[in-house]
């Protein structure tokens, strides 16, 4: 449903973006990640049809972002990371406005706007002046306004951003709703923990350049180097050391009191032998786990090897 081919984007000597290639399959709710000035909005801005590439090509819903932007703007809905409102209007006016932008027939909108209210959870603001919305229904009214035209690509800039903790959780639940509906979601987003949890691919960016893409899992594992094992001693903390240390695979170790954390690169037959040892020698484990990386943890190993 998206793709993008050889994309670069140069302002002079700056370059910007620089030869990114990837696709997102229908359906797929894709986080894209990168810091601050890394491309991500640029990117954004030229599947959106706001930004022309010094080369390279587009493609969202079937149609060229280059040769047919008004057919890819009818197969999307964008939702920018600062948006204006009207805020003398009523939020039902404000949907309305829009879908007649939208060229939805008069007889429907009463109905498209009321199913979009209740949709995003804003029935009973229907008519609010927008002035008086919080932050979080301010959000949610944009997403509303984004839906009207029941786009198949959602392109979301920072969808959470100043949202309190349950405005975060409520729009986490209604992008995975949208997804399964069958919708093809790209959010970017800088608030690493909320993607982990919710998208089934990421893409990272980092000066220009798409340094790693793919399945959540597989990217993990793509870009983790070694396994991290957390091994908490009830006693014989120097014995139990010194058993892990002779394993084959193990690598260095970091003590927190009882708290043995271990870089491991053996596979899950090492693993579980580690722990066979360490039974059969005696020595009293409150608990053994393997550690899973995190985003961040990901994030960070790459744009730190892409810097290197």
């Amino acid at each position: 449903m998206i793709e993008l081919v050889h994309f670069t984007k140069r302002y002079g000597d700056l370059v910007a973006v620089d030869d990114l290639s990837l696709k997102i399959a229908r359906g797929e709710l894709f986080g894209f990640i990168g810091p601050n000035g890394a491309g991500k909005s640029t990117t954004i801005r030229f599947l959106v049809t706001l930004l022309r590439a010094t080369s390279g090509e587009g493609i969202v819903g079937g149609h060229s972002v280059t040769r047919e932007p008004l057919e890819v703007r009818r197969a999307i809905g964008y939702m920018p990371d600062s948006f204006g409102l009207y805020d003398g209007m009523k939020v039902w006016e404000f949907l309305d406005f829009f879908a007649e932008g939208y060229r939805i027939p008069p007889g429907r909108r009463r109905q498209v706007v009321g199913d979009t209210l209740e949709l995003v959870d804003l029935t009973g603001k229907r008519s609010a002046r927008l002035s008086a919305l919080s932050r979080g229904m301010k959000q949610r009214l944009c997403l509303a306004k984004t839906l009207l035209h029941d786009p198949p690509v959602l392109i979301l800039d920072e969808p959470a951003s100043g949202l309190d903790p349950q405005g975060r959780i409520d729009m986490k639940a209604l992008l995975k709703r949208l997804s399964a509906a069958g919708k093809t979601i790209l959010i970017s987003s800088h608030i690493l923990s909320e993607l982990a949890d919710t998208c089934t691919s990421i893409g990272i960016i980092d000066r220009g350049k798409l340094v790693a893409c793919g399945p959540i899992d597989d990217v993990y594992r793509r870009i983790t180097e070694h396994r991290t094992i957390e091994i908490k001693f009830l006693d014989r903390l120097d014995d139990g050391v010194a058993i892990v240390r002779s394993q084959p695979g193990a690598g260095d170790i970091c003590l927190e009191g009882d708290l043995a954390t271990v870089e491991f690169t053996g596979d899950d037959r090492q693993v579980a032998g580690l722990l066979e040892r360490l039974v059969t020698a005696g020595i009293p484990v409150q608990s053994f786990a393997e550690k899973e990386p995190t985003l961040e943890d990901v994030f960070l190993m790459v744009t730190k090897g892409a810097m290197a």
